[in-house]
């Protein structure tokens, strides 16, 4: 429940397999994103609980749980700092230059950011328009990859790129996905046809849940 009361999630239960893709999909309103806030403690629940193994989340230290947790969103922040850094962001900054490049790989973006004057080391900023959405979306990938978290959360990772783009990207997802839980909220049917199980939502509810055939 939010503080203007609005109810967020209710009569909610979903349990989700080490390994196995869950898609959620709904109408705008839903509870999609505030499910993720949840499991990440950027909210947290007024009734209920979630568990990670057993164990609820609640005594997980924050670090701990985020470390677990990797995320491709669909908005892409760009910093001004290198493209190498914004793939070894944060936590990330001990990788090896090979490390980078072998989730840059994974993630088709090694290709484009070679091409580039000055490659990994070239500075690109906030407001940077050389960088399409679907190679910022690489980036992003990268960087998922490269933190090698055994849970993945995509928020609607494909929702804004042509189909040119959505297929290298759907190419990178691919590989991010390979042997982690994964949670994907979407709108565009490609990007669920291969989840073990999709979770229809409504105002807060599962309200379907099953294969997409």
């Amino acid at each position: 429940i939010y503080p203007d009361s609005t109810v967020a999630l209710q009569d909610f239960s979903l349990d989700v397999k080490a390994g196995e893709t869950v898609a959620l999909v709904g109408r705008s309103g839903a509870g999609k994103s505030s499910l993720v806030n949840l499991l990440t403690r950027t909210l947290t629940t007024t009734s209920g609980q979630i568990t990670m193994d057993g164990m609820p989340i609640e005594d997980i230290t924050l670090e701990s749980l985020r470390s677990q947790i990797a995320m491709v969103n669909q908005q892409v922040v760009l910093i001004n700092t290198s493209m190498f850094e914004h793939i070894d962001y944060g936590s990330l900054a001990n990788k090896t230059q090979a490390d980078v490049e072998r989730a840059a790989k994974d993630a088709f973006a090694h290709e484009f950011i070679i091409k580039m004057s000055s490659s990994y080391q070239r500075k690109i900023g906030t407001e940077d328009r050389q960088l399409s959405g679907g190679q910022r979306q690489r980036l992003s990938i990268a960087r998922a990859l490269l933190k090698d978290a055994p849970i993945l959360i995509l928020d609607e990772a494909t929702s804004a790129l042509d189909n040119e783009s959505e297929y290298y990207i759907q190419q990178a997802l691919d590989n991010v996905m390979k042997n982690r839980t994964t949670l994907v909220i979407a709108h565009r049917l490609t990007t669920i046809e291969s989840a073990d199980r999709i979770a229809v939502m409504d105002q807060g509810r599962i309200v379907e849940i099953g294969t997409h055939k």
